[in-house]
């Protein structure tokens, strides 16, 4: 302090004239603070005043259906999940403007609600200036208010930024905001899995969100929750894709695929569009690689499709008899694995339908081969092998010759029939797990990973458009690989989109499931 006031003029004149030219700076950059802010503000009246078209026009709708259905309330909810994946769709493909477009209007942005509990986080730009090391004075301070979620509650956290002013050369200095999942948003990572893993983990619509979190007193719309969901899977997307090339770097995988309905823009009907998994689970046989799921969307079910997923893989594929999988067996790249779930599944009908003898038999011979499964299970691949050469194959090789010499003593038009046809039809393209220690019997693992999609499907109905298929296909990505890790996906979730801004894309892999350290 000493060396700075024998620094100070001994002039008054002069003294005045510096804190004269000191003011000044101080009044200019708050003059331009005070119109960056003014102009933020009305670019959020101006999203408001839309919002608000939006909702009046939502309204007159929602009349025109009641009008329309009278007390039936399916077509209305049906009309919610529409909007509300098209709002998803919409997030994804409006870009983040650059600027702030100027508005007429101030600022409507409702505050948050003051019965939530503040966590301060004051962010210190130091003590000495940048520019010229002098000692930094506070000024004032911004406040950033983000809404976030920790189990069981809401909280709002301020992001304080003290402005400092040097003593010296007048420059201001002020610590910049962290980097967060949604730029310039209010959510906080933890909100932001919070409805992610609530839609597509716990099967809850965002609109019926939206009516819980309204008894919170928060006013979170579901075009909101829309908009964030959709940033939020763009900003996850590069991570599924890691997940994906992992899933594609084993040896051995799972597909399978299931249908979604897709609205038809101007028809009001639906499409049907298919979502695909692919999974890897080395876990059977004690193998290194973490399990993970990787799913695909599209818009129809041509074999292009797979084709196109799996260009690049060379291995085995455990799969039912979808035809649109030849062209890839056909390569020469992936080895065909039938399932023997399938095939059972046809015989077990058939004998708690009509009660038939045969069928009952063939279900108990492939009793025995999952006998053996079951003792091979976290086996080494060696010791898996000698099992099922010294047990399995012989109940294999005569299931083959009893099935076809039951077939030629019944009629070929019954039911059974047919399970017995689809059956000598795919036990050779099954044969192959009995040489090789790391391959399954059937192709539960991908139909476990469709179990949960199936499930979430009753409660949202249908995508909204093609882009909200690839939404769902990233969501369920992450959320049923942290599953099959053993991750809650919600905490893990919450990491991610706490640092994932700042991530390095070529390090993206750090960030998988199963690197998470709880």
């Amino acid at each position: 302090m000493s060396d700075m006031l024998a620094d100070l003029p001994d002039d008054i004149d002069a003294l005045k004239a510096m804190i004269a030219a000191r003011d000044a700076v101080i009044v200019r950059q708050d003059a331009e603070i005070a119109a960056h802010e003014k102009e933020i503000a009305r670019r959020d009246a101006e999203l408001r005043r839309h919002e608000l078209m939006i909702e009046t026009l939502k309204a007159r709708l929602d009349k025109q259906l009641r009008n329309r259905f009278g007390s039936s309330s399916e077509g209305l909810e049906q009309l919610q999940l529409m909007l509300e994946d098209l709002e998803t769709t919409r997030s994804l493909e409006t870009p983040e403007p650059s600027e702030p477009a100027p508005a007429k209007d101030k600022p409507v942005r409702k505050p948050l609600p003051d019965c939530l509990p503040r966590h301060d986080q004051v962010l210190d730009p130091g003590v000495a200036c940048d520019s010229c090391g002098g000692k930094l004075k506070r000024v004032g301070e911004d406040v950033t208010e983000e809404l976030e979620y920790v189990p069981g509650r809401f909280v709002v956290n301020r992001i304080i930024r003290p402005r400092m002013a040097c003593a010296c050369c007048d420059q201001f200095q002020q610590a910049s905001l962290p980097a967060r999942p949604i730029e310039r948003g209010r959510p906080g990572p933890g909100l932001l899995a919070h409805v992610l893993v609530s839609k597509y983990a716990d099967h809850l619509p965002l609109y019926r969100q939206s009516q819980i979190y309204a008894r919170e007193a928060l006013d979170l719309s579901r075009s909101t929750l829309a908009d964030w969901m959709g940033r939020t899977t763009a900003l996850l997307s590069p991570l599924a894709e890691a997940i994906g090339r992992h899933v594609r770097a084993g040896g051995a995988l799972h597909a399978d695929d299931t249908p979604v309905d897709v609205l038809a823009p101007g028809t009001g009907k639906t499409k049907t569009g298919r979502l695909w998994v692919y999974a890897r689970d080395e876990r059977p046989w004690g193998g290194p690689a973490p399990p993970a799921a990787f799913y695909r969307f599209s818009m129809d079910r041509k074999g292009a499709r797979p084709a196109e997923h799996l260009r690049d893989y060379v291995g085995h594929m455990h799969a039912d008899g979808y035809s649109g999988f030849e062209e890839l067996f056909r390569s020469g790249r992936i080895t065909e694995v039938a399932c023997m779930a399938h095939i059972r599944r046809k015989f077990f009908d058939e004998a708690r339908a009509n009660g038939s003898v045969i069928a009952t038999e063939a279900v108990d011979r492939i009793a025995r081969l999952y006998g053996v499964e079951n003792e091979a299970r976290g086996q080494p691949p060696d010791v898996r092998l000698g099992l099922r050469q010294e047990k399995a194959k012989p109940v294999f090789d005569d299931l083959i010759i009893w099935l076809d010499q039951k077939l030629m003593r019944i009629s070929g038009k019954s039911d059974l029939a047919k399970a017995i046809r689809y059956a000598l039809s795919r036990l050779p393209r099954l044969a192959v797990y009995l040489s090789n220690g790391v391959l399954e019997i059937d192709n539960n693992a991908a139909e476990r990973s469709i179990r949960g999609l199936a499930i979430g499907r009753k409660n949202w109905l249908f995508a909204g458009s093609e882009r909200g298929g690839e939404t769902a296909a990233i969501a369920y990505t992450l959320i049923e690989t942290a599953k099959l890790n053993r991750v809650d996906p919600q905490v893990w979730l919450t990491n991610v989109l706490t640092s994932i801004a700042d991530h390095k894309i070529n390090r993206i892999d750090e960030l998988a499931p199963w690197n998470f350290k709880a």
